[in-house]
This record gives structure tokens, sequence and C-alpha cells, in this order.
């Protein structure tokens, strides 16, 4: 038999019928290979004939909606925790914790669970398990990549959940190309992704990512599941965020904070207390902004210094700020206040090595910079919520109430957010401070 090729785009999943130096969807050049789709006829393990027509009103709905991982914080991520039957994708970069959060749930659920694993062998996860310091006899081990076979387990064992690391590993018998190529992650996902739903036992996949920061394999992978995680932070810092990109049972806004440590992940229940730094004495260039991650309040330290410039050309420098945002702020401030910066060196930094992009902390980057150009400190007990305009004035923004609230509960004194927002002072014990426009600003320091 004659062997049927296609070419398919390693880098986004385009498929071709003869090979090209760039792919036309992506346009990366020399991703496109040769790979072989033509299908054997294996017994397959999944079953043919358990589909059948359902009414709507014949759906039970009585049993449980939601299964509790026993981690706040992933369950928050979910939407309350894992639906039946779901199938949950987890990307992100190599060594950020991928596995070790999965197998940290995997020990910690009181059902049925079995991790199967195609890159670390079990003594491996042995030890991992031994580090993470938690026994579960629950939880079994598969070390496969086949997946005929690893179906053939599934529907042997019946597990009540389900952990693959990694799609990347997984082959099939029914496509003749190497592990880990388009076609092969796409045929594995389809068949994990059956199995799932005609069984209704949720998976979670984990998925390796490319150098774009996308999980490799074809761009279909993400429609295929119900849910798109990622799992960010810098492996310098020990913060994690988890991020759901897709859900299709919750919202998209929730994150979930977690911390590095020697015996695993731990949950960051109040992240606004460890980002906040104490200082002995008070000094220039340091505000604390109220930030939003999805619905969830976050105090960050914002930190500028301000230099005259040593070269002809002044640097600007941001790390897990929008550079861009910065650049308009300056120009702001320029236009609308007379402060010199174009010959001045501005550098600015949220600690804690997080990332931030929620326009409500422009007030507290503005009120950095100022302070750092006149070396005046800005008093710890203020925080900062509100976005800039192009023509000064100080924007309103959302949840103002809850931001509020977080700068009270941790202790802050004063609050300074826009006067476009509809406040009731009274309802607050922190002194609240409504500004119009940036010039408002100059008197503080």
């Amino acid at each position: 038999m004659k062997l049927k090729t296609t070419y398919y785009c390693q880098n986004c999943g385009a498929q071709y019928s003869k090979w090209m130096g760039q792919c036309s969807a992506c346009k990366q050049w020399n991703t496109i290979v040769e790979e072989v789709v033509s299908k054997k006829d294996p017994q397959s393990p999944i079953k043919k004939n358990l589909s059948k027509l359902l009414k709507l009103n014949q759906i039970d709905t009585n049993k449980e909606y939601r299964i509790a991982t026993g981690n706040d914080e992933l369950d928050r991520v979910l939407g309350g925790g894992i639906v039946p039957g779901s199938v949950i994708l987890l990307g992100g970069e190599p060594g950020i914790g991928k596995s070790t959060l999965m197998l940290q749930i995997a020990l910690q659920l009181p059902r049925q669970t079995l991790y199967i694993s195609g890159e670390e062998s079990p003594k491996q996860i042995r030890m991992r398990a031994e580090r993470i310091g938690i026994n579960n006899e629950n939880m079994k081990l598969l070390f496969e990549t086949n997946t005929q076979k690893i179906l053939h387990v599934l529907y042997e064992e019946n597990p009540d959940i389900v952990v693959i690391d990694s799609i990347q590993t997984l082959h099939t018998d029914l496509i003749e190309s190497s592990a880990g190529s388009i076609s092969q992650i796409r045929e594995t996902a389809s068949e994990i992704i059956q199995y799932a739903k005609q069984t209704n036992t949720p998976v979670f996949i984990i998925g390796h990512i490319n150098k774009e920061g996308q999980i490799a394999g074809p761009k279909i992978l993400e429609h295929m599941v119900d849910t798109v995680l990622q799992f960010e932070g810098d492996r310098n810092h020990l913060f994690r965020i988890l991020r759901a990109q897709k859900n299709r049972f919750g919202s998209t806004h929730e994150i979930g904070i977690f911390e590095m440590y020697n015996k695993g992940l731990r949950q960051i229940k109040n992240p606004s207390k460890l980002l906040l730094t104490s200082h002995e004495t008070e000094l220039s260039g340091t505000v604390i902004a109220v930030a939003m991650e999805g619905i969830r309040p976050l105090l960050v330290e914002v930190q500028a210094l301000v230099g005259t410039a040593v070269y002809g050309t002044p640097q600007r420098t941001t790390t897990g700020y929008d550079i861009k945002r910065l650049h308009m702020i300056l120009a702001v401030l320029e236009k609308r206040m007379g402060i010199k910066l174009s010959t001045k060196d501005v550098f600015l930094n949220i600690t804690g090595g997080i990332r931030i992009d929620d326009p409500a902390i422009d007030m507290a980057v503005a009120m950095a910079i100022l302070s750092s150009n006149n070396d005046l400190p800005v008093p710890a007990s203020w925080a900062f919520a509100g976005e800039l305009g192009l023509t000064g004035e100080v924007r309103p923004v959302t949840r103002i109430e809850q931001r509020i609230s977080e700068a009270e509960k941790l202790g802050f004194e004063r609050i300074f957010v826009s006067k476009h927002n509809k406040i009731n002072p009274n309802d607050f014990q922190i002194e609240i401070n409504q500004i119009a426009e940036i010039k408002g600003l100059k008197i503080l320091v």
C-alpha cells in the first residue's frame, strides 16, 4: 500500500499539499515538515455503540456537578471545581511546575486517580511524591505512551480522574508519524477527549509550549478541549500564576497564585501581604497600587528610578509593566504637568516578579515617577487606584469598592481614586481622596 503523506507547519499546524519555505498562516520559515497520515485499522479499544439520542429533559442534572480538588486556587480558576467529563489542558514553560502541580492535585484528591507519565519514570515520580510529603493510596501510576494501551487500561481501571503528562509524548497506532508531531497530537488528543466524554471522566492534559509561548501542536488542540490553563511565572522568583485562557464552565478572569518552595507549590491566600515590602525608612520612588487580577484585588509595589541620562538617548526600561504605557504616562506628565523627563532615564519595576496589565495602576506609576524625580518619598500608608487619560484626567476604574476594601483591610490610611468614581466615603474607615486631574498629584510631592 502506498503511504499517504502531507505537509504540516510544526508551529501553527497549517496543512499543505506540498513543501513550502514559509508558512502562509504564521509567517514562520522552515517549519513545514512532511508527515505520514495513512491510517491503519487496529482493534481500537474505544467503544463504538455508546452514543444514543437524548432529549434535553431526559438529562439528569442532579448528580454531582463539580469535583473539589482540595486546592482552593485551582478550584477558583476552574470556576468552582472540576466538571465531570471535562478535558483540561495545562501549559507552561519548562521547569515552571506543571508536573508538580498536577502530582499534588492527584495526591490530594480523595478519589481514584490515574497518573499517566510519558516523561518521568515511576521512580522519579515516587521521589517527587516523597518530597511533596503526601501519601495517597488512591493514586495509581502508569508509565505508557501508546494511546491504545492507555485506553485499554482506562476502560479496565475506570478511574475517577486522569492526569496525562504530557500530550506531546503520546502516540497512536492510527498514525505513522513520530510522537510530538502535529498529526500525532491531534489524533491522540481526539482519542483521549472521546474517552472523557463517553465515560464522563475528567482528564488533565499537560502540554509543552513553543518559543512563542503558545502550546505546542496544532491550534485546534485548544479548541478541542474544554479548558486551557496557563501556568506563568519567572523561574528566578517564587511566585507562580495560574490563568484560564479558555473555560467553557466558568470565567476566564480568575487567577490562582502559588509559591514554589522545597516541598512543591504552596497556595497564596493573601498575595498582597507577600508582594508588599516593609521598609524601615520611607524611600522615594516607591508607591503602592491597588490592581485587579480577575475579580481579586491585589496590592502591588511600584518602584521607579529617574536619573539624568548618561548617554544621548535616555533609557526606558520596565519589568512587569507595558513599556508603551510607560511612554504614554511620561508624555502626559511632560505635557500636562510641565515635568521635563525627555532627558531622564526612567526605570520601572513591579515587585514580586509578576506582570500587571490593569490600567488602574497608572496613577501609582505616575506618582512613583514624580516621587523619584523630586527625591521625595510617598508615605507608605497611601495607596492609589486610577487610570490616566491622554488629556490628563484621572479616569474611573472598575470594582472600586473592592479595591478600597482591600486597602482598608491591609491597614492603609489613605487611598487616592478618581473623582468620577461614585463612592460613599461613609461606607469605609479609610480616608478617600478623589482626584479629577493629574495636576492634583503635584501637591503630594
